[in-house]
C-alpha cells in the first residue's frame, strides 16, 4: 500500500490544481492582444476571456464588458465553458473523496474501503485535469493558427495570454495528483493472510504419567 506521505503528496497536489482550475475559470487572460509589424499602439491593451473581454489603459485603468451572446463566441471559447466548469466540479468531489479517503483521517475505518475511496478521488482528479488541459490546449493551437494567418489583419492577432499557462499548470498538478493516488491499492493478499491467521490454534502438549511420578 502506499505510504501516507504519496497520498498526502498526491492531496495537496491535486488541492492546488483545482485552485488554479478555478483562477483560470475567472481569468480574462486567455488572449492578449499582439503588438507586431505596424501596429505600435500600445495605450491600450485588450484581454479576451471565456466570461468577458477587457480593455486595459496605459494609465491602469480597466473596463470589462460580459459577452452579450454565447453564440458569438469561438468554437474554442464555446467549449471551454463547458469542460472548465465540469473541470471544477470534478475537482470539488476529487477533494473531499481524497479526505474522506486518507490515512490521516478517520471518516471510513476500514482500510480496504479507504483504499478505494482514494483510488475514486485519483480518477477524478485525472479526469479534471483531462477536461482542463483540452480547453486551453485547444484555445492555444487556435491563437497560434490565427497569429500566422496571413489572411488576418495584424489587429486580429491574439497572442497566448496568462491563463492558459496557469492552465497548463493545473492540468499537470491534477494528473500527477490523481495518479498518485490511484497507486494507492489495496493489498491482495490482506484477506488470505486475515484467515491464514484466524485458523492458527496452539497446540498443546500432552502430559505424560512420567511428570507423576
Amino acid at each position: 500500500m502506499v505510504s501516507q506521505g504519496i497520498q498526502i503528496t498526491g492531496i495537496i497536489m491535486g488541492a492546488i490544481g483545482w485552485l488554479l482550475d478555478v483562477v483560470v475559470c475567472g481569468l480574462p487572460m486567455w488572449k492578449v492582444s499582439a503588438f507586431v509589424g505596424a501596429n505600435i499602439i500600445t495605450a491600450q491593451t485588450i484581454w479576451q476571456g471565456m466570461w468577458m473581454n477587457c480593455v486595459v489603459q496605459s494609465t491602469g485603468q480597466m473596463q470589462c464588458k460580459v459577452y452579450d451572446s454565447v453564440l458569438a463566441l469561438p468554437q474554442d471559447l464555446q467549449a471551454a465553458r463547458a469542460m472548465i466548469v465540469i473541470s471544477i466540479l470534478l475537482g470539488i468531489f476529487g477533494v473531499f473523496m481524497a479526505i474522506a479517503g486518507g490515512k490521516c483521517t478517520n471518516c471510513i475505518e476500514e482500510e480496504g474501503s479507504k483504499s478505494k475511496v482514494s483510488i475514486v478521488s485519483g480518477v477524478m482528479f485525472i479526469l479534471s485535469g483531462l477536461l482542463c488541459l483540452i480547453p486551453v490546449s485547444w484555445s492555444a493551437n487556435t491563437i497560434i493558427n490565427n497569429f500566422y494567418n496571413p489572411m488576418l489583419v495584424e489587429s486580429q492577432r491574439y497572442e497566448l495570454g496568462a491563463a492558459l499557462y496557469i492552465g497548463w499548470a493545473a492540468a499537470t498538478l491534477l494528473l500527477m495528483g490523481g495518479g498518485l493516488l490511484c497507486w494507492n491499492c489495496p493489498p491482495k493478499d490482506e484477506d488470505l493472510h486475515y484467515v491464514a491467521k484466524s485458523r492458527f490454534t496452539p497446540v498443546k502438549t500432552a502430559s505424560t504419567s512420567r511428570e507423576y511420578v
